[in-house]
């Protein structure tokens, strides 16, 4: 039975970036082929980068990117087969694989199912194929799918395994990261193969794209359902993995569920087999998937191969995992919209510290400027965190106070204020967004001038209940913690002191509560409920839909919740106006949330 060495180029690329995407697809078929491939996959329109959005409506694009696939195909090793995202055309476009060897793309693969969900909008601008493709290869029979192709329990890879006797399913995916996901994917790709007796190779993209991130992860699960190969979480890798499919036959065998579909019952549109060990009359398309002569082991499959080197791939979950994809998410946001260095406002409390040591980790200590901005109400205490912290991590930090600034303000509006008088205890909504403002102004100041990326430090909790000020601390070009809650904030932070083994982020930003310090002996939980309280009404009402009298029912103040869904309501024109951030949870706001600024829909 036959036998390959299959690689996965797990590759970063960025969306439009036709020319260096092609150079690097053609630098890892190189390596893949160096290194003893007969076969390499790559990610879901690797070429074009994913997803890129209405860049499709523009035919320019569309028409660079078939141009760039012709040069790839020239420069992939010609007896190294490699499978290509791409957007086809033909009368409509197309989320495509081509399937490409000696110089020239030999079939293509155009993805059936189109996701229209979550952050998913396929179907606005993507036709659904009308045929599955299987290859043959050194006497391999394999399935060409992508991403949802796969995820769906009735899909293309069945019609593949049933009609066309695959041995192999080859699923080319950009599946999006957030917190647990991969568990998940990896149960769902491990139940498709032992459900079918077919091995699966799964080549996830990797690198962050405006919102969102891709973990990589890669994976080849053989015929019973197990892991033999894993791709880097949050890194490029190249995948390699001899795969023996000789077990796949006699496992279904054993495994009836397969047999329950009467043959052929399926099959919604035609089989196209391509057989890529005939270097004449290459594809044959019919109804019936057969290819004639099965073909020996001989050509690409029995030269001589390099060793492979045993891997051990960690395994990231929990803090880790959600702190490696901030990084990753931070460096690609910057790196791919040409910034090099990034500026923050350092107030010495938990958001900024966290936000702070990531962008530390991103970019490199000294590219990473923290700014202090103490007013009268900037304790001491917060003014030595801020030091301390800028210290711990080696980053520059200025000072710029804004005292006499938000004194001037004020006497510039005090005869439309009506000479109404701020009192520092109580508060003034008016005067507290203003110092924020300033801080926003100055950090933005620095930005134009220097050409630093501005980092917001707000979190979701924050966001979700408006408890930010616009033009002010939400002011940015990219805001990391945007979909972290609060109290994972503080896990997120002390699995960095962790990691380090040391207090990088001070003991004492961990322990005191909470305060924006707008005004005198000012708490967060002056204005809002605590925030384990507060987060865990949001995950319910807010992640999960639940009604208010089911989040009430739960156990929690009929009070609170009405407040909480009042103000997530009420703050949504706020969020519109917020800068990006890394999708982290299956509910982010923005591409996973979508709610209208202006309705009038209250539960009661």
């Amino acid at each position: 039975m036959g036998r390959l060495r299959i690689g996965i180029a797990q590759i970063n690329v960025t969306v439009g970036d036709l020319a260096g995407n092609a150079e690097r697809i053609t630098g890892y078929a190189e390596r893949a082929w160096r290194m003893g491939a007969d076969l390499v996959v790559f990610p879901e329109l690797a070429l074009t980068g994913y997803p890129p959005e209405d860049l499709v409506f523009r035919s320019a694009f569309v028409e660079a990117n078939l141009r760039w696939l012709k040069w790839v195909a020239g420069r992939i090793p010609p007896k190294l087969t490699a499978l290509v995202g791409f957007v086809d055309r033909e009368g409509d476009l197309y989320n495509a694989a081509a399937v490409i060897r000696n110089g020239s793309v030999r079939a293509v693969a155009r993805k059936r199912f189109l996701p229209n969900y979550g952050v998913f909008d396929e179907e606005r601008y993507f036709s659904p194929g009308d045929r599955v493709l299987v290859i043959r290869l050194a006497g391999v029979t394999m399935g060409v799918t992508i991403c949802e192709d796969l995820w769906a329990p009735v899909g293309p890879y069945r019609e593949q395994v049933r009609n066309g006797g695959a041995e192999v399913i080859l699923n080319l995916s950009a599946s999006p990261f957030h917190a647990g996901k991969s568990t998940i994917r990896e149960s769902m790709l491990r139940t498709r193969a032992s459900d079918y007796g077919v091995a699966i190779v799964f080549a996830n993209l990797v690198g962050g794209q405006d919102e969102l991130i891709f973990d990589g992860r890669s994976l080849v699960i053989d015929a019973g359902g197990e892991v033999v190969a894993r791709g880097k979480a949050f890194e490029e890798d190249l995948v390699l993995c001899d795969l023996d499919v000789g077990e796949a036959f006699p496992r279904r065998l054993h495994e009836p569920r397969w047999r329950h579909v009467p043959p052929g019952a399926e099959q919604a549109s035609p089989l196209w087999a391509v057989d890529l060990d005939d270097e004449g009359d290459s594809v044959a398309e019919a109804e019936d998937p057969a290819f004639g002569v099965r073909l020996s082991e001989a050509g690409s499959a029995a030269r001589e191969k390099p060793p492979l080197d045993r891997r051990e791939v960690p395994v990231l979950e929990g803090e880790a995992e959600v702190y490696a994809a901030l990084v990753l998410s931070v460096r690609d946001y910057a790196r791919k919209n040409g910034f090099s260095q990034a500026v923050l406002g350092l107030s010495g409390g938990i958001d900024s510290s966290l936000v702070a040591a990531i962008a530390a980790d991103a970019l490199g200590p000294e590219q990473v400027i923290g700014v202090r901005m103490p007013s009268s109400f900037t304790s001491e205490a917060s003014m030595r965190d801020a030091e301390e912290l800028a210290a711990y991590l080696g980053i520059r930090l200025l000072t710029i106070p804004i005292g006499e600034i938000f004194d001037a303000y004020r006497r510039a509006l005090a005869p439309a204020f009506d000479d109404s008088a701020f009192v520092s205890l109580s508060g003034d909504v008016a005067e507290e967004n203003l110092q924020a403002r300033i801080r926003g102004s100055l950090l933005m100041a620095l930005s134009n001038k220097f050409g630093w990326l501005v980092l917001a430090t707000g979190n979701k909790s924050e966001m979700a209940v408006g408890y930010a000020t616009l033009y002010g601390d939400m002011a940015g070009g990219f805001c990391p913690l945007k979909d972290v809650p609060k109290t994972f904030v503080y896990r997120l932070a002390e699995y960095r002191n962790r990691r380090e083994g040391r207090p990088v982020i001070p003991l004492s930003v961990l322990r005191k509560a909470p305060s924006a310090e707008l005004r005198l002996g000012q708490k967060d939980e002056d204005d809002l409920p605590p925030y384990p309280v507060l987060d865990a009404v949001l995950e319910l009402y807010m992640e999960r839909d639940l009604p208010v009298s089911a989040v009430v029912a739960r156990g929690y103040p009929e009070a609170i919740v009405q407040q909480v869904a009042e103000r997530v309501r009420r703050s949504e024109y706020k969020r519109r106006q917020g800068a990006p951030g890394p999708k982290l949870t299956p509910r982010a706001f923005g591409r996973d949330r979508r709610y209208p600024i202006t309705h009038h829909f209250r539960e009661r």
